[in-house]
């Protein structure tokens, strides 16, 4: 439409057609159509018509999940949570199990031959490790998820599946001395990853604040966090930030721990030795399981 109102220019022409026959108008009809399609078609010699600028579509770059689990811990918080359904199991089968796949420290207790523990030699073998797959409840199991979230999203992603497994069962291992020479004639079963949890976040903290890893204040994606290269030890312990780390961690876990044992020593007891023994483990033992290779001493400062 023009400024008046009138018509503008159409896609076809307008024919003024004489009062006549029904032939007429047919013909008219006719005409308008032949001269509609020869307008469509336009010569090869005829400039392009300019199509209207359009406004550029710019797509969003997708953004990265706030938490995203690799395979192998996806697998690890898996597996707990299947173990952890023998808590439907009549309550005599549920302490059996825990008998013989728990950790209990009288096991390995000479003096006492006549004290009987399921699971026999083998026992004193497996349970170093079977008992960091047992929770007591869903608290419990769910406060380590909570804690390995973070931590070991950024491990599992640095070790792999195989190096991943391996280094749990070590740092339970762990765990389970540490608990084993303080609680010698212990006869309560031990039981919860806590241990291999506190492993995980010590092997973190080794590479969680270098410069584009998870911690950082100039964080990268995360499969990249979790590939940057981790910090000699000795230079790790001068940072501030891993310094600050270790005392909030050493120090929440003294407080629970002695808080729980004054409630009650045999029943809600918290093994905060297994949980120390882990993190040294995980601690010291990182270069072991590491395969990114790692900043020379004299790099820049993580930060």
């Amino acid at each position: 439409m023009d400024r008046q109102g009138s018509p503008g220019a159409l896609p076809f022409p307008l024919v003024h057609l004489r009062r006549g026959g029904k032939g007429d108008y047919l013909q008219a009809c006719r005409s308008d159509r032949a001269e509609s399609e020869a307008a469509l078609d336009s010569p090869p010699n005829s400039p392009p018509q300019e199509s209207p600028d359009l406004p550029a579509v710019q797509e969003k770059a997708p953004r990265e999940p706030i938490l995203t689990l690799p395979a192998a811990l996806t697998a690890y918080i898996v597996l707990l949570a299947v173990i952890h359904l023998r808590v439907l199991l009549p309550p005599e089968l549920e302490n059996w199990t825990i008998d013989v796949f728990g950790f209990i420290p009288k096991r390995y207790d000479s003096s006492l031959l006549n004290l009987q523990i399921p699971g026999g030699t083998g026992a004193k073998v497996w349970t170093f490790v079977t008992y960091s797959l047992l929770h007591a409840n869903l608290t419990h199991l769910g406060f380590n998820l909570l804690w390995l979230l973070p931590f070991g999203s950024a491990l599992a992603r640095r070790f792999g599946a195989v190096r991943f497994f391996v280094f749990m069962a070590v740092t339970a291992a762990a765990g389970a001395l540490a608990h084993l020479i303080t609680h010698e004639h212990a006869v309560a079963p031990m039981i919860g990853a806590s241990a291999s949890v506190s492993g995980a976040m010590a092997a973190a903290i080794r590479f969680a604040f270098a410069r584009g890893s998870f911690l950082s204040f100039s964080r990268s994606d995360a499969a990249t966090a979790a590939k940057v290269p981790a910090l000699p030890l000795s230079r790790a312990l001068r940072d501030g930030r891993v310094v600050g780390f270790l005392a909030v961690w050493f120090g929440v876990n003294i407080i629970f721990g002695l808080g729980a044992i004054g409630v009650d020593a045999e029943t809600t007891s918290v093994a905060w030795q297994a949980h120390i023994g882990g993190f040294f483990a995980g601690l010291l033992l990182f270069a072991l399981f590491d395969p990114v290779p790692r900043v020379r001493s004299d790099a820049a400062d993580a930060s």
